[in-house]
């Protein structure tokens, strides 16, 4: 194995709207200066889209380089999987997996097989960690009368989870990051290193530092709803309501961008910055409200669930600077890094073509559309750099938006513009559930079924 081969540094950010990432949008009230940073210093893609949602799936994919839309629900890796840890630790890497993201740790689950260090940090959301009852925090400053019970006691465990902590260094980020650099400041010698760090922040609750709280009313003195429960969010919150709780989000948004730059701060230390290959990726943004529900789910097919911050920082800044327009899913990351590190004669055994020919300049695209969903949902989304195709269920109008003119998915065109929906929809077949049924124009007004919320 070639002495030099580049060290790859893997950050996964959990539910981190592009939107929310100043680089990608000036507008955003989100300060994000370290993001900002790192992403001036990389090649950035607008367009990197989820195949199948939502956590486990989209990290199944970036593991294996396989699809999960279609085959491959929630589930653990199988025997037949073989992951990237399990090949780069055949390569000759040191392979370390640093996380907070509960469900890696479930009775069960598997996601960590291949890395030769794991480490867990405990209690995100309503991971079972404490069992005490609460002392400090009161629950119903944190839900209504509204709530469905279940959700009540979903509120209790995460809000338990929670309650010790004192400053920004007990948030769960803080602690992961903590965690990792001083494993590189340990193993930095131990070169080629491939690091996944994967912060489960600032996936819900919302919660952040007080310090990082700058984006809510200093005067709201109404429910504090970290965690509002799926479904039509104007039936349990007013308006005002549903600002604060967008201003947690963003909240958190501001507080991982900080420790993201405790972790490069971290790898310059060590002397790791500018010989790694950087990936960050989020595996999906989140609803607040925009289309009328919190959460994720299968019907919530829009930019605010499917755009995500993407940037590759190649050592040396190689390719810094570039922003890409060029569809890409996320099937491709995995042979895109292969190809990137030196192992390209991996990628005829994956389904997913690598970037690194649309990042030399060589080519403008390797797709002309990407398709988005939930294995277990009935809602499909297709779309190019300019049209958004909602494929939804039967009894259900389609949706059709230009991305372009209306980024924010307001105006629907479906019966305006069905030929460019039915070309989008021709670019899939029946193994997506587009079983070639005629483009389903408005039908009047309607609500959408709330469907399952991970």
């Amino acid at each position: 194995m070639p002495k030099d081969r580049m060290n790859v540094i893997f950050i996964v950010l959990d539910s981190y709207r592009q939107d929310h990432v100043r680089f990608y949008c000036p507008d955003s009230p989100v300060e994000t200066p370290h993001l900002d940073a790192l992403a001036r210093e990389s090649v950035v893609f607008d367009n990197c889209y989820p195949e199948g949602l939502p956590t486990i799936p989209v990290r199944t994919c970036w593991l294996t380089g396989e699809r999960t839309l279609v085959h491959r629900p929630w589930q653990p890796l199988t025997p037949e999987d073989r992951s990237v840890a399990e090949l780069l630790s055949d390569e000759g890497y040191l392979t370390a997996c640093f996380t907070d993201c509960y469900h890696y740790f479930k009775p069960g689950m598997n996601m960590h097989r291949g890395f030769q260090v794991w480490d867990w940090i405990r209690g995100q959301e309503y991971d079972a960690y404490r069992s005490a009852p609460l002392t400090r925090l009161k629950l119903e400053d944190y839900v209504k009368d509204s709530f469905p019970p279940r959700w009540k006691k979903i509120v209790e465990t995460a809000l338990k989870n929670v309650e010790e902590f004192e400053t920004a260094e007990d948030h769960y980020c803080a602690r992961l990051v903590r965690r990792a650099s001083e494993w590189l400041a340990a193993n930095a010698a131990q070169q080629p290193i491939f690091l996944w760090l994967d912060s489960f922040d600032p996936h819900e609750p919302w919660t952040p530092p007080k310090e990082f709280d700058k984006y809510t009313d200093p005067n709201y003195t109404g429910k504090k709803i970290v965690l509002p429960p799926g479904g039509p969010a104007r039936e349990h919150m007013t308006e005002e309501e549903i600002a604060y709780t967008r201003g947690l989000y963003a909240g958190e948004c501001h507080y991982v961008d900080y420790y993201i730059g405790e972790l490069t701060s971290a790898l310059k230390q060590v002397g790791l910055y500018d010989n790694s290959l950087i990936v960050l990726i989020a595996d999906h943004g989140h609803p607040l409200a925009d289309h009328g529900k919190f959460l994720k789910g299968g019907d919530r097919m829009y930019s605010e669930l499917l755009k995500v911050p993407c940037m590759l920082r190649f050592p040396g800044g190689a390719y810094g600077g570039r922003r890409l327009d060029a569809l890409a899913s996320f099937h491709d990351i995995l042979p895109t890094l292969l190809d990137a590190i030196g192992l390209g004669n991996n990628l005829d055994a994956l389904p997913g073509e690598s970037l690194m020919p649309v990042i030399r300049g060589e080519v403008e695209a390797i797709r002309q559309a990407v398709i988005s969903g939930y294995y277990g949902a009935p809602d499909r989304c297709i779309r190019d750099r300019v049209w958004s195709y909602i494929r939804r269920p039967e009894g259900e109008p389609d949706e059709l938006y230009n991305l372009l003119q209306d980024p924010k998915e307001q105006v629907n065109l479906i019966d305006e513009f069905p030929d460019e929906a039915r070309r989008l929809a021709m670019q899939f077949g029946s193994l997506y559930a587009l079983k070639g049924a005629p483009i389903k124009g408005i039908q009047g007004k309607y609500e959408l079924a709330d469907t399952a919320v991970e």
